[in-house]
């Protein structure tokens, strides 16, 4: 049993029993923890009883909770899921690297469409950006979004998680940067919220034929991450690229795919979808980066 290990657990039970979010385990790549019992591609969100199926796992309940850290020991911190009530947590991901600002790139999209942003919980990655938590509304479904707002502001909606403070990456610690006195979620600006969840207009792609997916390198394991990709519902389908593409490259840092074909394939299985491309190239390149290091 690890520091980190312990830590984890016992914010993921404060933050359940204090605060009503509902958490997972992840792991030191803030992934969740615990490995699927179902073969790739399948649509089971937890009717089976196990654990193992993601955010779909994530509960309040403090035996839960204990019961899924026992099964991931190796977990080093956790993950709080967005769009349950009673918070229906949505979240701004705010990088500050390689040259992108998010924070400022934030106050721009404010001032540019006169959004006032009250103060709000704000956590502290370990790569110098900022996540902002805020409540939504109900029966407003907010989708997971890379860049959609901007350069460096990703948006963690319904079917995403956060990752919670005192989580241990392997880039460090997540912390909580807010003021001891400005802890409480402050429900999202009506114009904010707005533009998380306006459409983009895209033109048609014709969909991806087989042939065309035998044909990329990478073989059988590519195939099943780009169908993997492809079978993705609304809602679901920048969570599926986000682990497609990190199992993706663990297989290329093995040697077994070529990572660039890797990631052109799931570029082209993205836009089938519906992804837009920028949307689609920020996730790729966010899980590239946690897997192989390169930026994010």
């Amino acid at each position: 049993m690890t520091a980190d290990w312990h830590r984890a657990l016992d914010n993921a039970l404060q933050a359940a029993q204090l605060h009503g979010f509902h958490v997972i385990p992840l792991t030191v790549r803030k992934l969740p923890a615990i490995r699927s019992p179902h073969d790739k591609g399948h649509g089971c969100k937890g009717e089976c009883g196990q654990l193992g199926h993601g955010i779909h796992d994530a509960s309040s309940d403090p035996a839960r909770i204990r019961a899924m850290f026992e099964t991931a020991r190796h977990a080093t911190g956790y993950g709080i899921a967005c769009g349950r009530p009673p918070h229906h947590l949505i979240g701004l991901d705010l990088d500050r690297k390689n040259g992108v600002n998010g924070v400022w790139e934030l106050r721009k999209l404010a001032a540019q469409h006169e959004i006032s942003v009250p103060r709000t919980v704000i956590i502290s990655t370990p790569t110098g950006g900022f996540h902002a938590w805020w409540t939504g509304p109900a029966d407003v479904k907010v989708p997971n979004r890379a860049g959609h707002l901007g350069p460096g502001i990703d948006v963690r909606g319904s079917g995403g998680y956060l990752v919670g403070p005192g989580s241990r990456s392997v880039r460090g610690l997540y912390a909580l940067a807010s003021p001891d006195d400005e802890v409480a979620v402050r429900p999202v600006p009506t114009k904010l919220l707005q533009l998380m969840t306006a459409g983009k207009d895209r033109p048609a792609r014709p969909p991806m034929t087989d042939a065309k997916l035998h044909r990329t390198d990478g073989g059988r394991l590519l195939v099943g991450l780009v169908q993997f990709v492809l079978s993705s519902a609304q809602g679901q389908r920048n969570d599926r690229l986000f682990w497609a593409s990190c199992k993706a490259f663990e297989h290329a840092s093995a040697g077994r795919l070529d990572a660039d074909a890797a990631a052109a394939a799931l570029m082209r299985a993205a836009a089938v979808v519906g992804l837009p491309d920028s949307e689609a190239a920020a996730t790729i390149g966010s899980a590239r980066g946690e897997v192989l290091g390169a930026a994010k």
